[in-house]
C-alpha cells in the first residue's frame, strides 16, 4: 500500500477516534426538544363569494397629467415646482362640478412662495430620484396641508406630458426614500404604534403603488408627568418652660 495513503488512512481513523470519544464530554451536542409540526394555510369559508368591487380606490394607480407644464428635452429638473403645484390647483378649481366642500388636500398659501414669507410656502424642497428604473428621474415634492397634514406626490415625463404618477396625503411622520421606493412613515390611531407605507413603481399600471402597508410598535406612548404631591411642612418647635433650679442639702445640713 501506498505510505502517503496509509498515513492518511491511520490519520483519519485517529480523528474519527478523537471524535467519537468527544461525544461523551462536557461540550456534547444535546437535542433541543422535539420541532413543532409545521401547518399549511387553512382557508375559512371556502364558499364565500369573490368580491365584486373594491372598498375605496386607495392605491387604485390613478395619475393625472399636468396642463401647461413642460420642459426643453423633457428634463424634469428645469421644472418649476411651484408652478406645478399652482397647475394642479387651477385645473382642480376649474372644474365643472366641484365639491360645495373645501378639498381636505387643498393647497393654501401658495402667494407666499417666491417672496420674502418665502418660509410660510407650503411646496417643500424639491428631490428627483430614478423611482422607475428607466435611467431618468422622477420629481417628488412634499406639499404642507392645513391640519398639519403632508402630501407627497412623484411626477415624471410621459409621451412628453408631466404626468403625477403618483399622490398621496397623511399625518406624515417621516419620508424616506429607499432604492426605488418612496417609504412613509405616518401618525396611527394607536398610541405607541405608526404606519409605514412602501410606494413602488408598477410597470403594468404606469403608476406608484403602496405595495407594502403595515402598522408598526414604536414603543410605549409618552406617560403624563406625574404631579409632585406637596409635603406637609414640619410643625413648629414648642418652646419648654424653664425648669426651676432644685437646692441639693450639702452634706453639713445632713
Amino acid at each position: 500500500m501506498n505510505s502517503r495513503r496509509t498515513c492518511t488512512a491511520a490519520t483519519a481513523v485517529t480523528a474519527s477516534v478523537l471524535l467519537l470519544a468527544g461525544c461523551g464530554d462536557a461540550g456534547e451536542l444535546r437535542s433541543a426538544g422535539p420541532t413543532s409540526t409545521a401547518m399549511g394555510p387553512a382557508r375559512l369559508w371556502p364558499t364565500l363569494p369573490p368580491a365584486s368591487a373594491a372598498a375605496d380606490d386607495y392605491g387604485s394607480g390613478k395619475t393625472e397629467v399636468v396642463n401647461g407644464i413642460t420642459a426643453k428635452g423633457d428634463d424634469i429638473h428645469r421644472v418649476n415646482p411651484v408652478d406645478v403645484v399652482r397647475a394642479q390647483e387651477a385645473a382642480a378649481s376649474a372644474s365643472p362640478s366641484p365639491s360645495p366642500s373645501p378639498s381636505p388636500d387643498k393647497v393654501v398659501g401658495l402667494d407666499d412662495c417666491g417672496t420674502k414669507d418665502s418660509a410660510k410656502c407650503p411646496v417643500l424642497k424639491a428631490y428627483y430620484r430614478d423611482l422607475t428604473g428607466d435611467g431618468k428621474d422622477e420629481l417628488v415634492l412634499g406639499i404642507r396641508l392645513p391640519k398639519r397634514q403632508l402630501a407627497v406626490r412623484c411626477y415624471k415625463f410621459e409621451d412628453h406630458k408631466l404626468t403625477q404618477v403618483m399622490g398621496t396625503s397623511d399625518a406624515v411622520v417621516s419620508v424616506e426614500i429607499a432604492g426605488r421606493d418612496v417609504i412613509l412613515r405616518a401618525v396611527a390611531d394607536l398610541p405607541g404604534y405608526e404606519y409605514r407605507t412602501a410606494w413602488s413603481w408598477d410597470p403594468h399600471q404606469h403608476a406608484m403603488l403602496p405595495t407594502r402597508d403595515e402598522i408598526l410598535r414604536t414603543g410605549p406612548p409618552a406617560a403624563p408627568t406625574p404631579t409632585p404631591t406637596p409635603k406637609p411642612e414640619p410643625a413648629s418647635p414648642t418652646t419648654a418652660p424653664p425648669k426651676t433650679p432644685t437646692t441639693t442639702p450639702s452634706a453639713a445640713a445632713r
